[in-house]
């Protein structure tokens, strides 16, 4: 028995046996033994795709069909993908990125920067993504935020994956930000000034002083400049040993092909540092908590008879001595007590019957019950006839009697 090769689409014979019959010098055939045989095909294209028959010269005849699936990696067409696109601010944009391969490979687009991609529709609302399928991508509306590079990715599953990178520039005129617009500094210290430039192309930045002249890097000025993004830069000075010359007005300037801007910044001059230090009033820290003093418990102790009455040195101090409004010959002595900042007062007896009354010694605490707080002062004051009468009857009473 023979064994034939047939292409089942084109039904175009590949061999017979070990005769090659196809013209397509990529095609061979071989067998091991009698019962296994094999067609070969080299270097297989998308043409060789399809199914093929083995076919045995029996009566009937017998066949089997084998299916050859050609696989394509994905791949771009360049004339129908978007290059580098450079757009004004504001406007909008269409990115293409279009791939071929078998099977149908599928376009992705992301940021480089891995930021989000913003999708802006007819009517205004916004949509923030981290990738869009598609191989058309359409920005509308453009900020400077969305400026950078966009990778388009296509896959079919075959390896390997292609990716294509598209830089989006969008163009605006500089944008200057001052953080500080006035700067102190004391005599002989290192101040730094600076401006944070926003601009796309990039702008040529530079320093003037108020006197015209451009600061440039020297022993005494120090310029830099670093870059925050692809259009934002941080452009500083740092003027070393700040003198009285150096105070005035410094202006950073952002220039590119779009327009000018620039800012001042006024440098001036504060006073320094003392190393006299003042000690606090109260405490060793501003954060001492002051304690003050308070006068201590009131003491209470019984009185003696001279804090009650007084004693005869008490009317010797005439100035400090008054006498008792309604009582004549009783008198009263401020005098201070211990511990208290209140005075009292001494009842001195002059003349007459005299009791005590805590209503004429009210700083005097304790020593005094519920009855003496009850008596009154009672002044009995007698002619002097009735006293020499009242003396004569007392000694006639205790007159002993001596008869003769």
């Amino acid at each position: 028995m023979q064994v034939g090769w047939v292409k089942a689409d084109t039904k175009a014979i590949q061999a017979i046996h070990e005769q090659v019959i196809t013209h397509n010098p990529r095609v061979s055939v071989s067998h091991s033994d009698l019962n296994t045989w094999n067609l070969h095909i080299k270097a297989v294209t998308e043409e060789d795709r399809g199914g093929y028959m083995c076919q045995l010269n029996t009566d009937p005849m017998k066949s089997q069909m084998g299916f050859l699936d050609v696989v394509i990696p994905p791949d771009f067409i360049s004339e129908d993908t978007s290059s580098d696109v450079i757009v004004p601010e504001g406007s909008s944009v269409k990115l293409t990125c279009r791939a071929r391969g078998y099977p149908e490979p599928i376009v992705t687009w992301r940021r480089e920067d891995n930021e989000e991609i913003i999708l802006k529709d007819s009517l205004g609302s916004k949509q923030h993504v981290t990738s869009y399928r598609g191989e058309i991508l359409k920005l509308t509306k453009l900020s400077r935020g969305e400026m950078g590079a966009y990778l388009c990715i296509a896959s079919n599953g075959v390896p390997p994956s292609v990716s294509k990178r598209i830089s989006l520039s969008i163009h605006f005129h500089p944008v200057i930000q001052v953080p500080n617009q006035l700067v102190g500094a004391p005599l002989g210290t290192d101040v730094t000034i600076e401006c944070h430039v926003e601009a796309s192309p990039k702008s040529i930045n530079y320093w003037i002083r108020d006197t015209g002249e451009m600061i440039v890097s020297s022993t005494k000025y120090q310029v830099q400049e670093n870059a925050k993004s692809i259009y934002e830069t941080r452009m500083s000075v740092t003027v070393r040993n700040f003198r009285k010359e150096d105070v005035g007005s410094y202006r950073c300037i952002a220039k590119n092909s779009l327009g000018e801007v620039d800012s001042s910044i006024r440098l001036y001059e504060i006073p320094g540092p003392t190393r006299k230090v003042l000690s606090p009033k109260y405490g060793t820290e501003t954060n001492d908590v002051i304690k003050v003093r308070h006068p201590g418990p009131k003491v209470t102790y019984q009185p003696d008879e001279d804090d009650l009455y007084g004693s005869a040195e008490d009317f010797d101090d005439t100035e400090m001595s008054q006498n008792v409004p309604g009582f004549p010959g009783i008198f009263i002595k401020p005098t201070r007590a211990s511990g208290q900042d209140i005075y009292t007062r001494h009842v001195v007896p002059m003349v007459g019957l005299v009791t005590r009354s805590p209503n004429l010694i009210p700083a005097i605490r304790g020593g005094q019950d519920a009855e003496a707080k009850s008596k009154t002062i009672s002044i009995h004051q007698e002619s002097p006839w009735k006293i020499a009468l009242t003396v004569i009857i007392f000694n006639l009473a205790f007159t002993v009697y001596i008869p003769s």
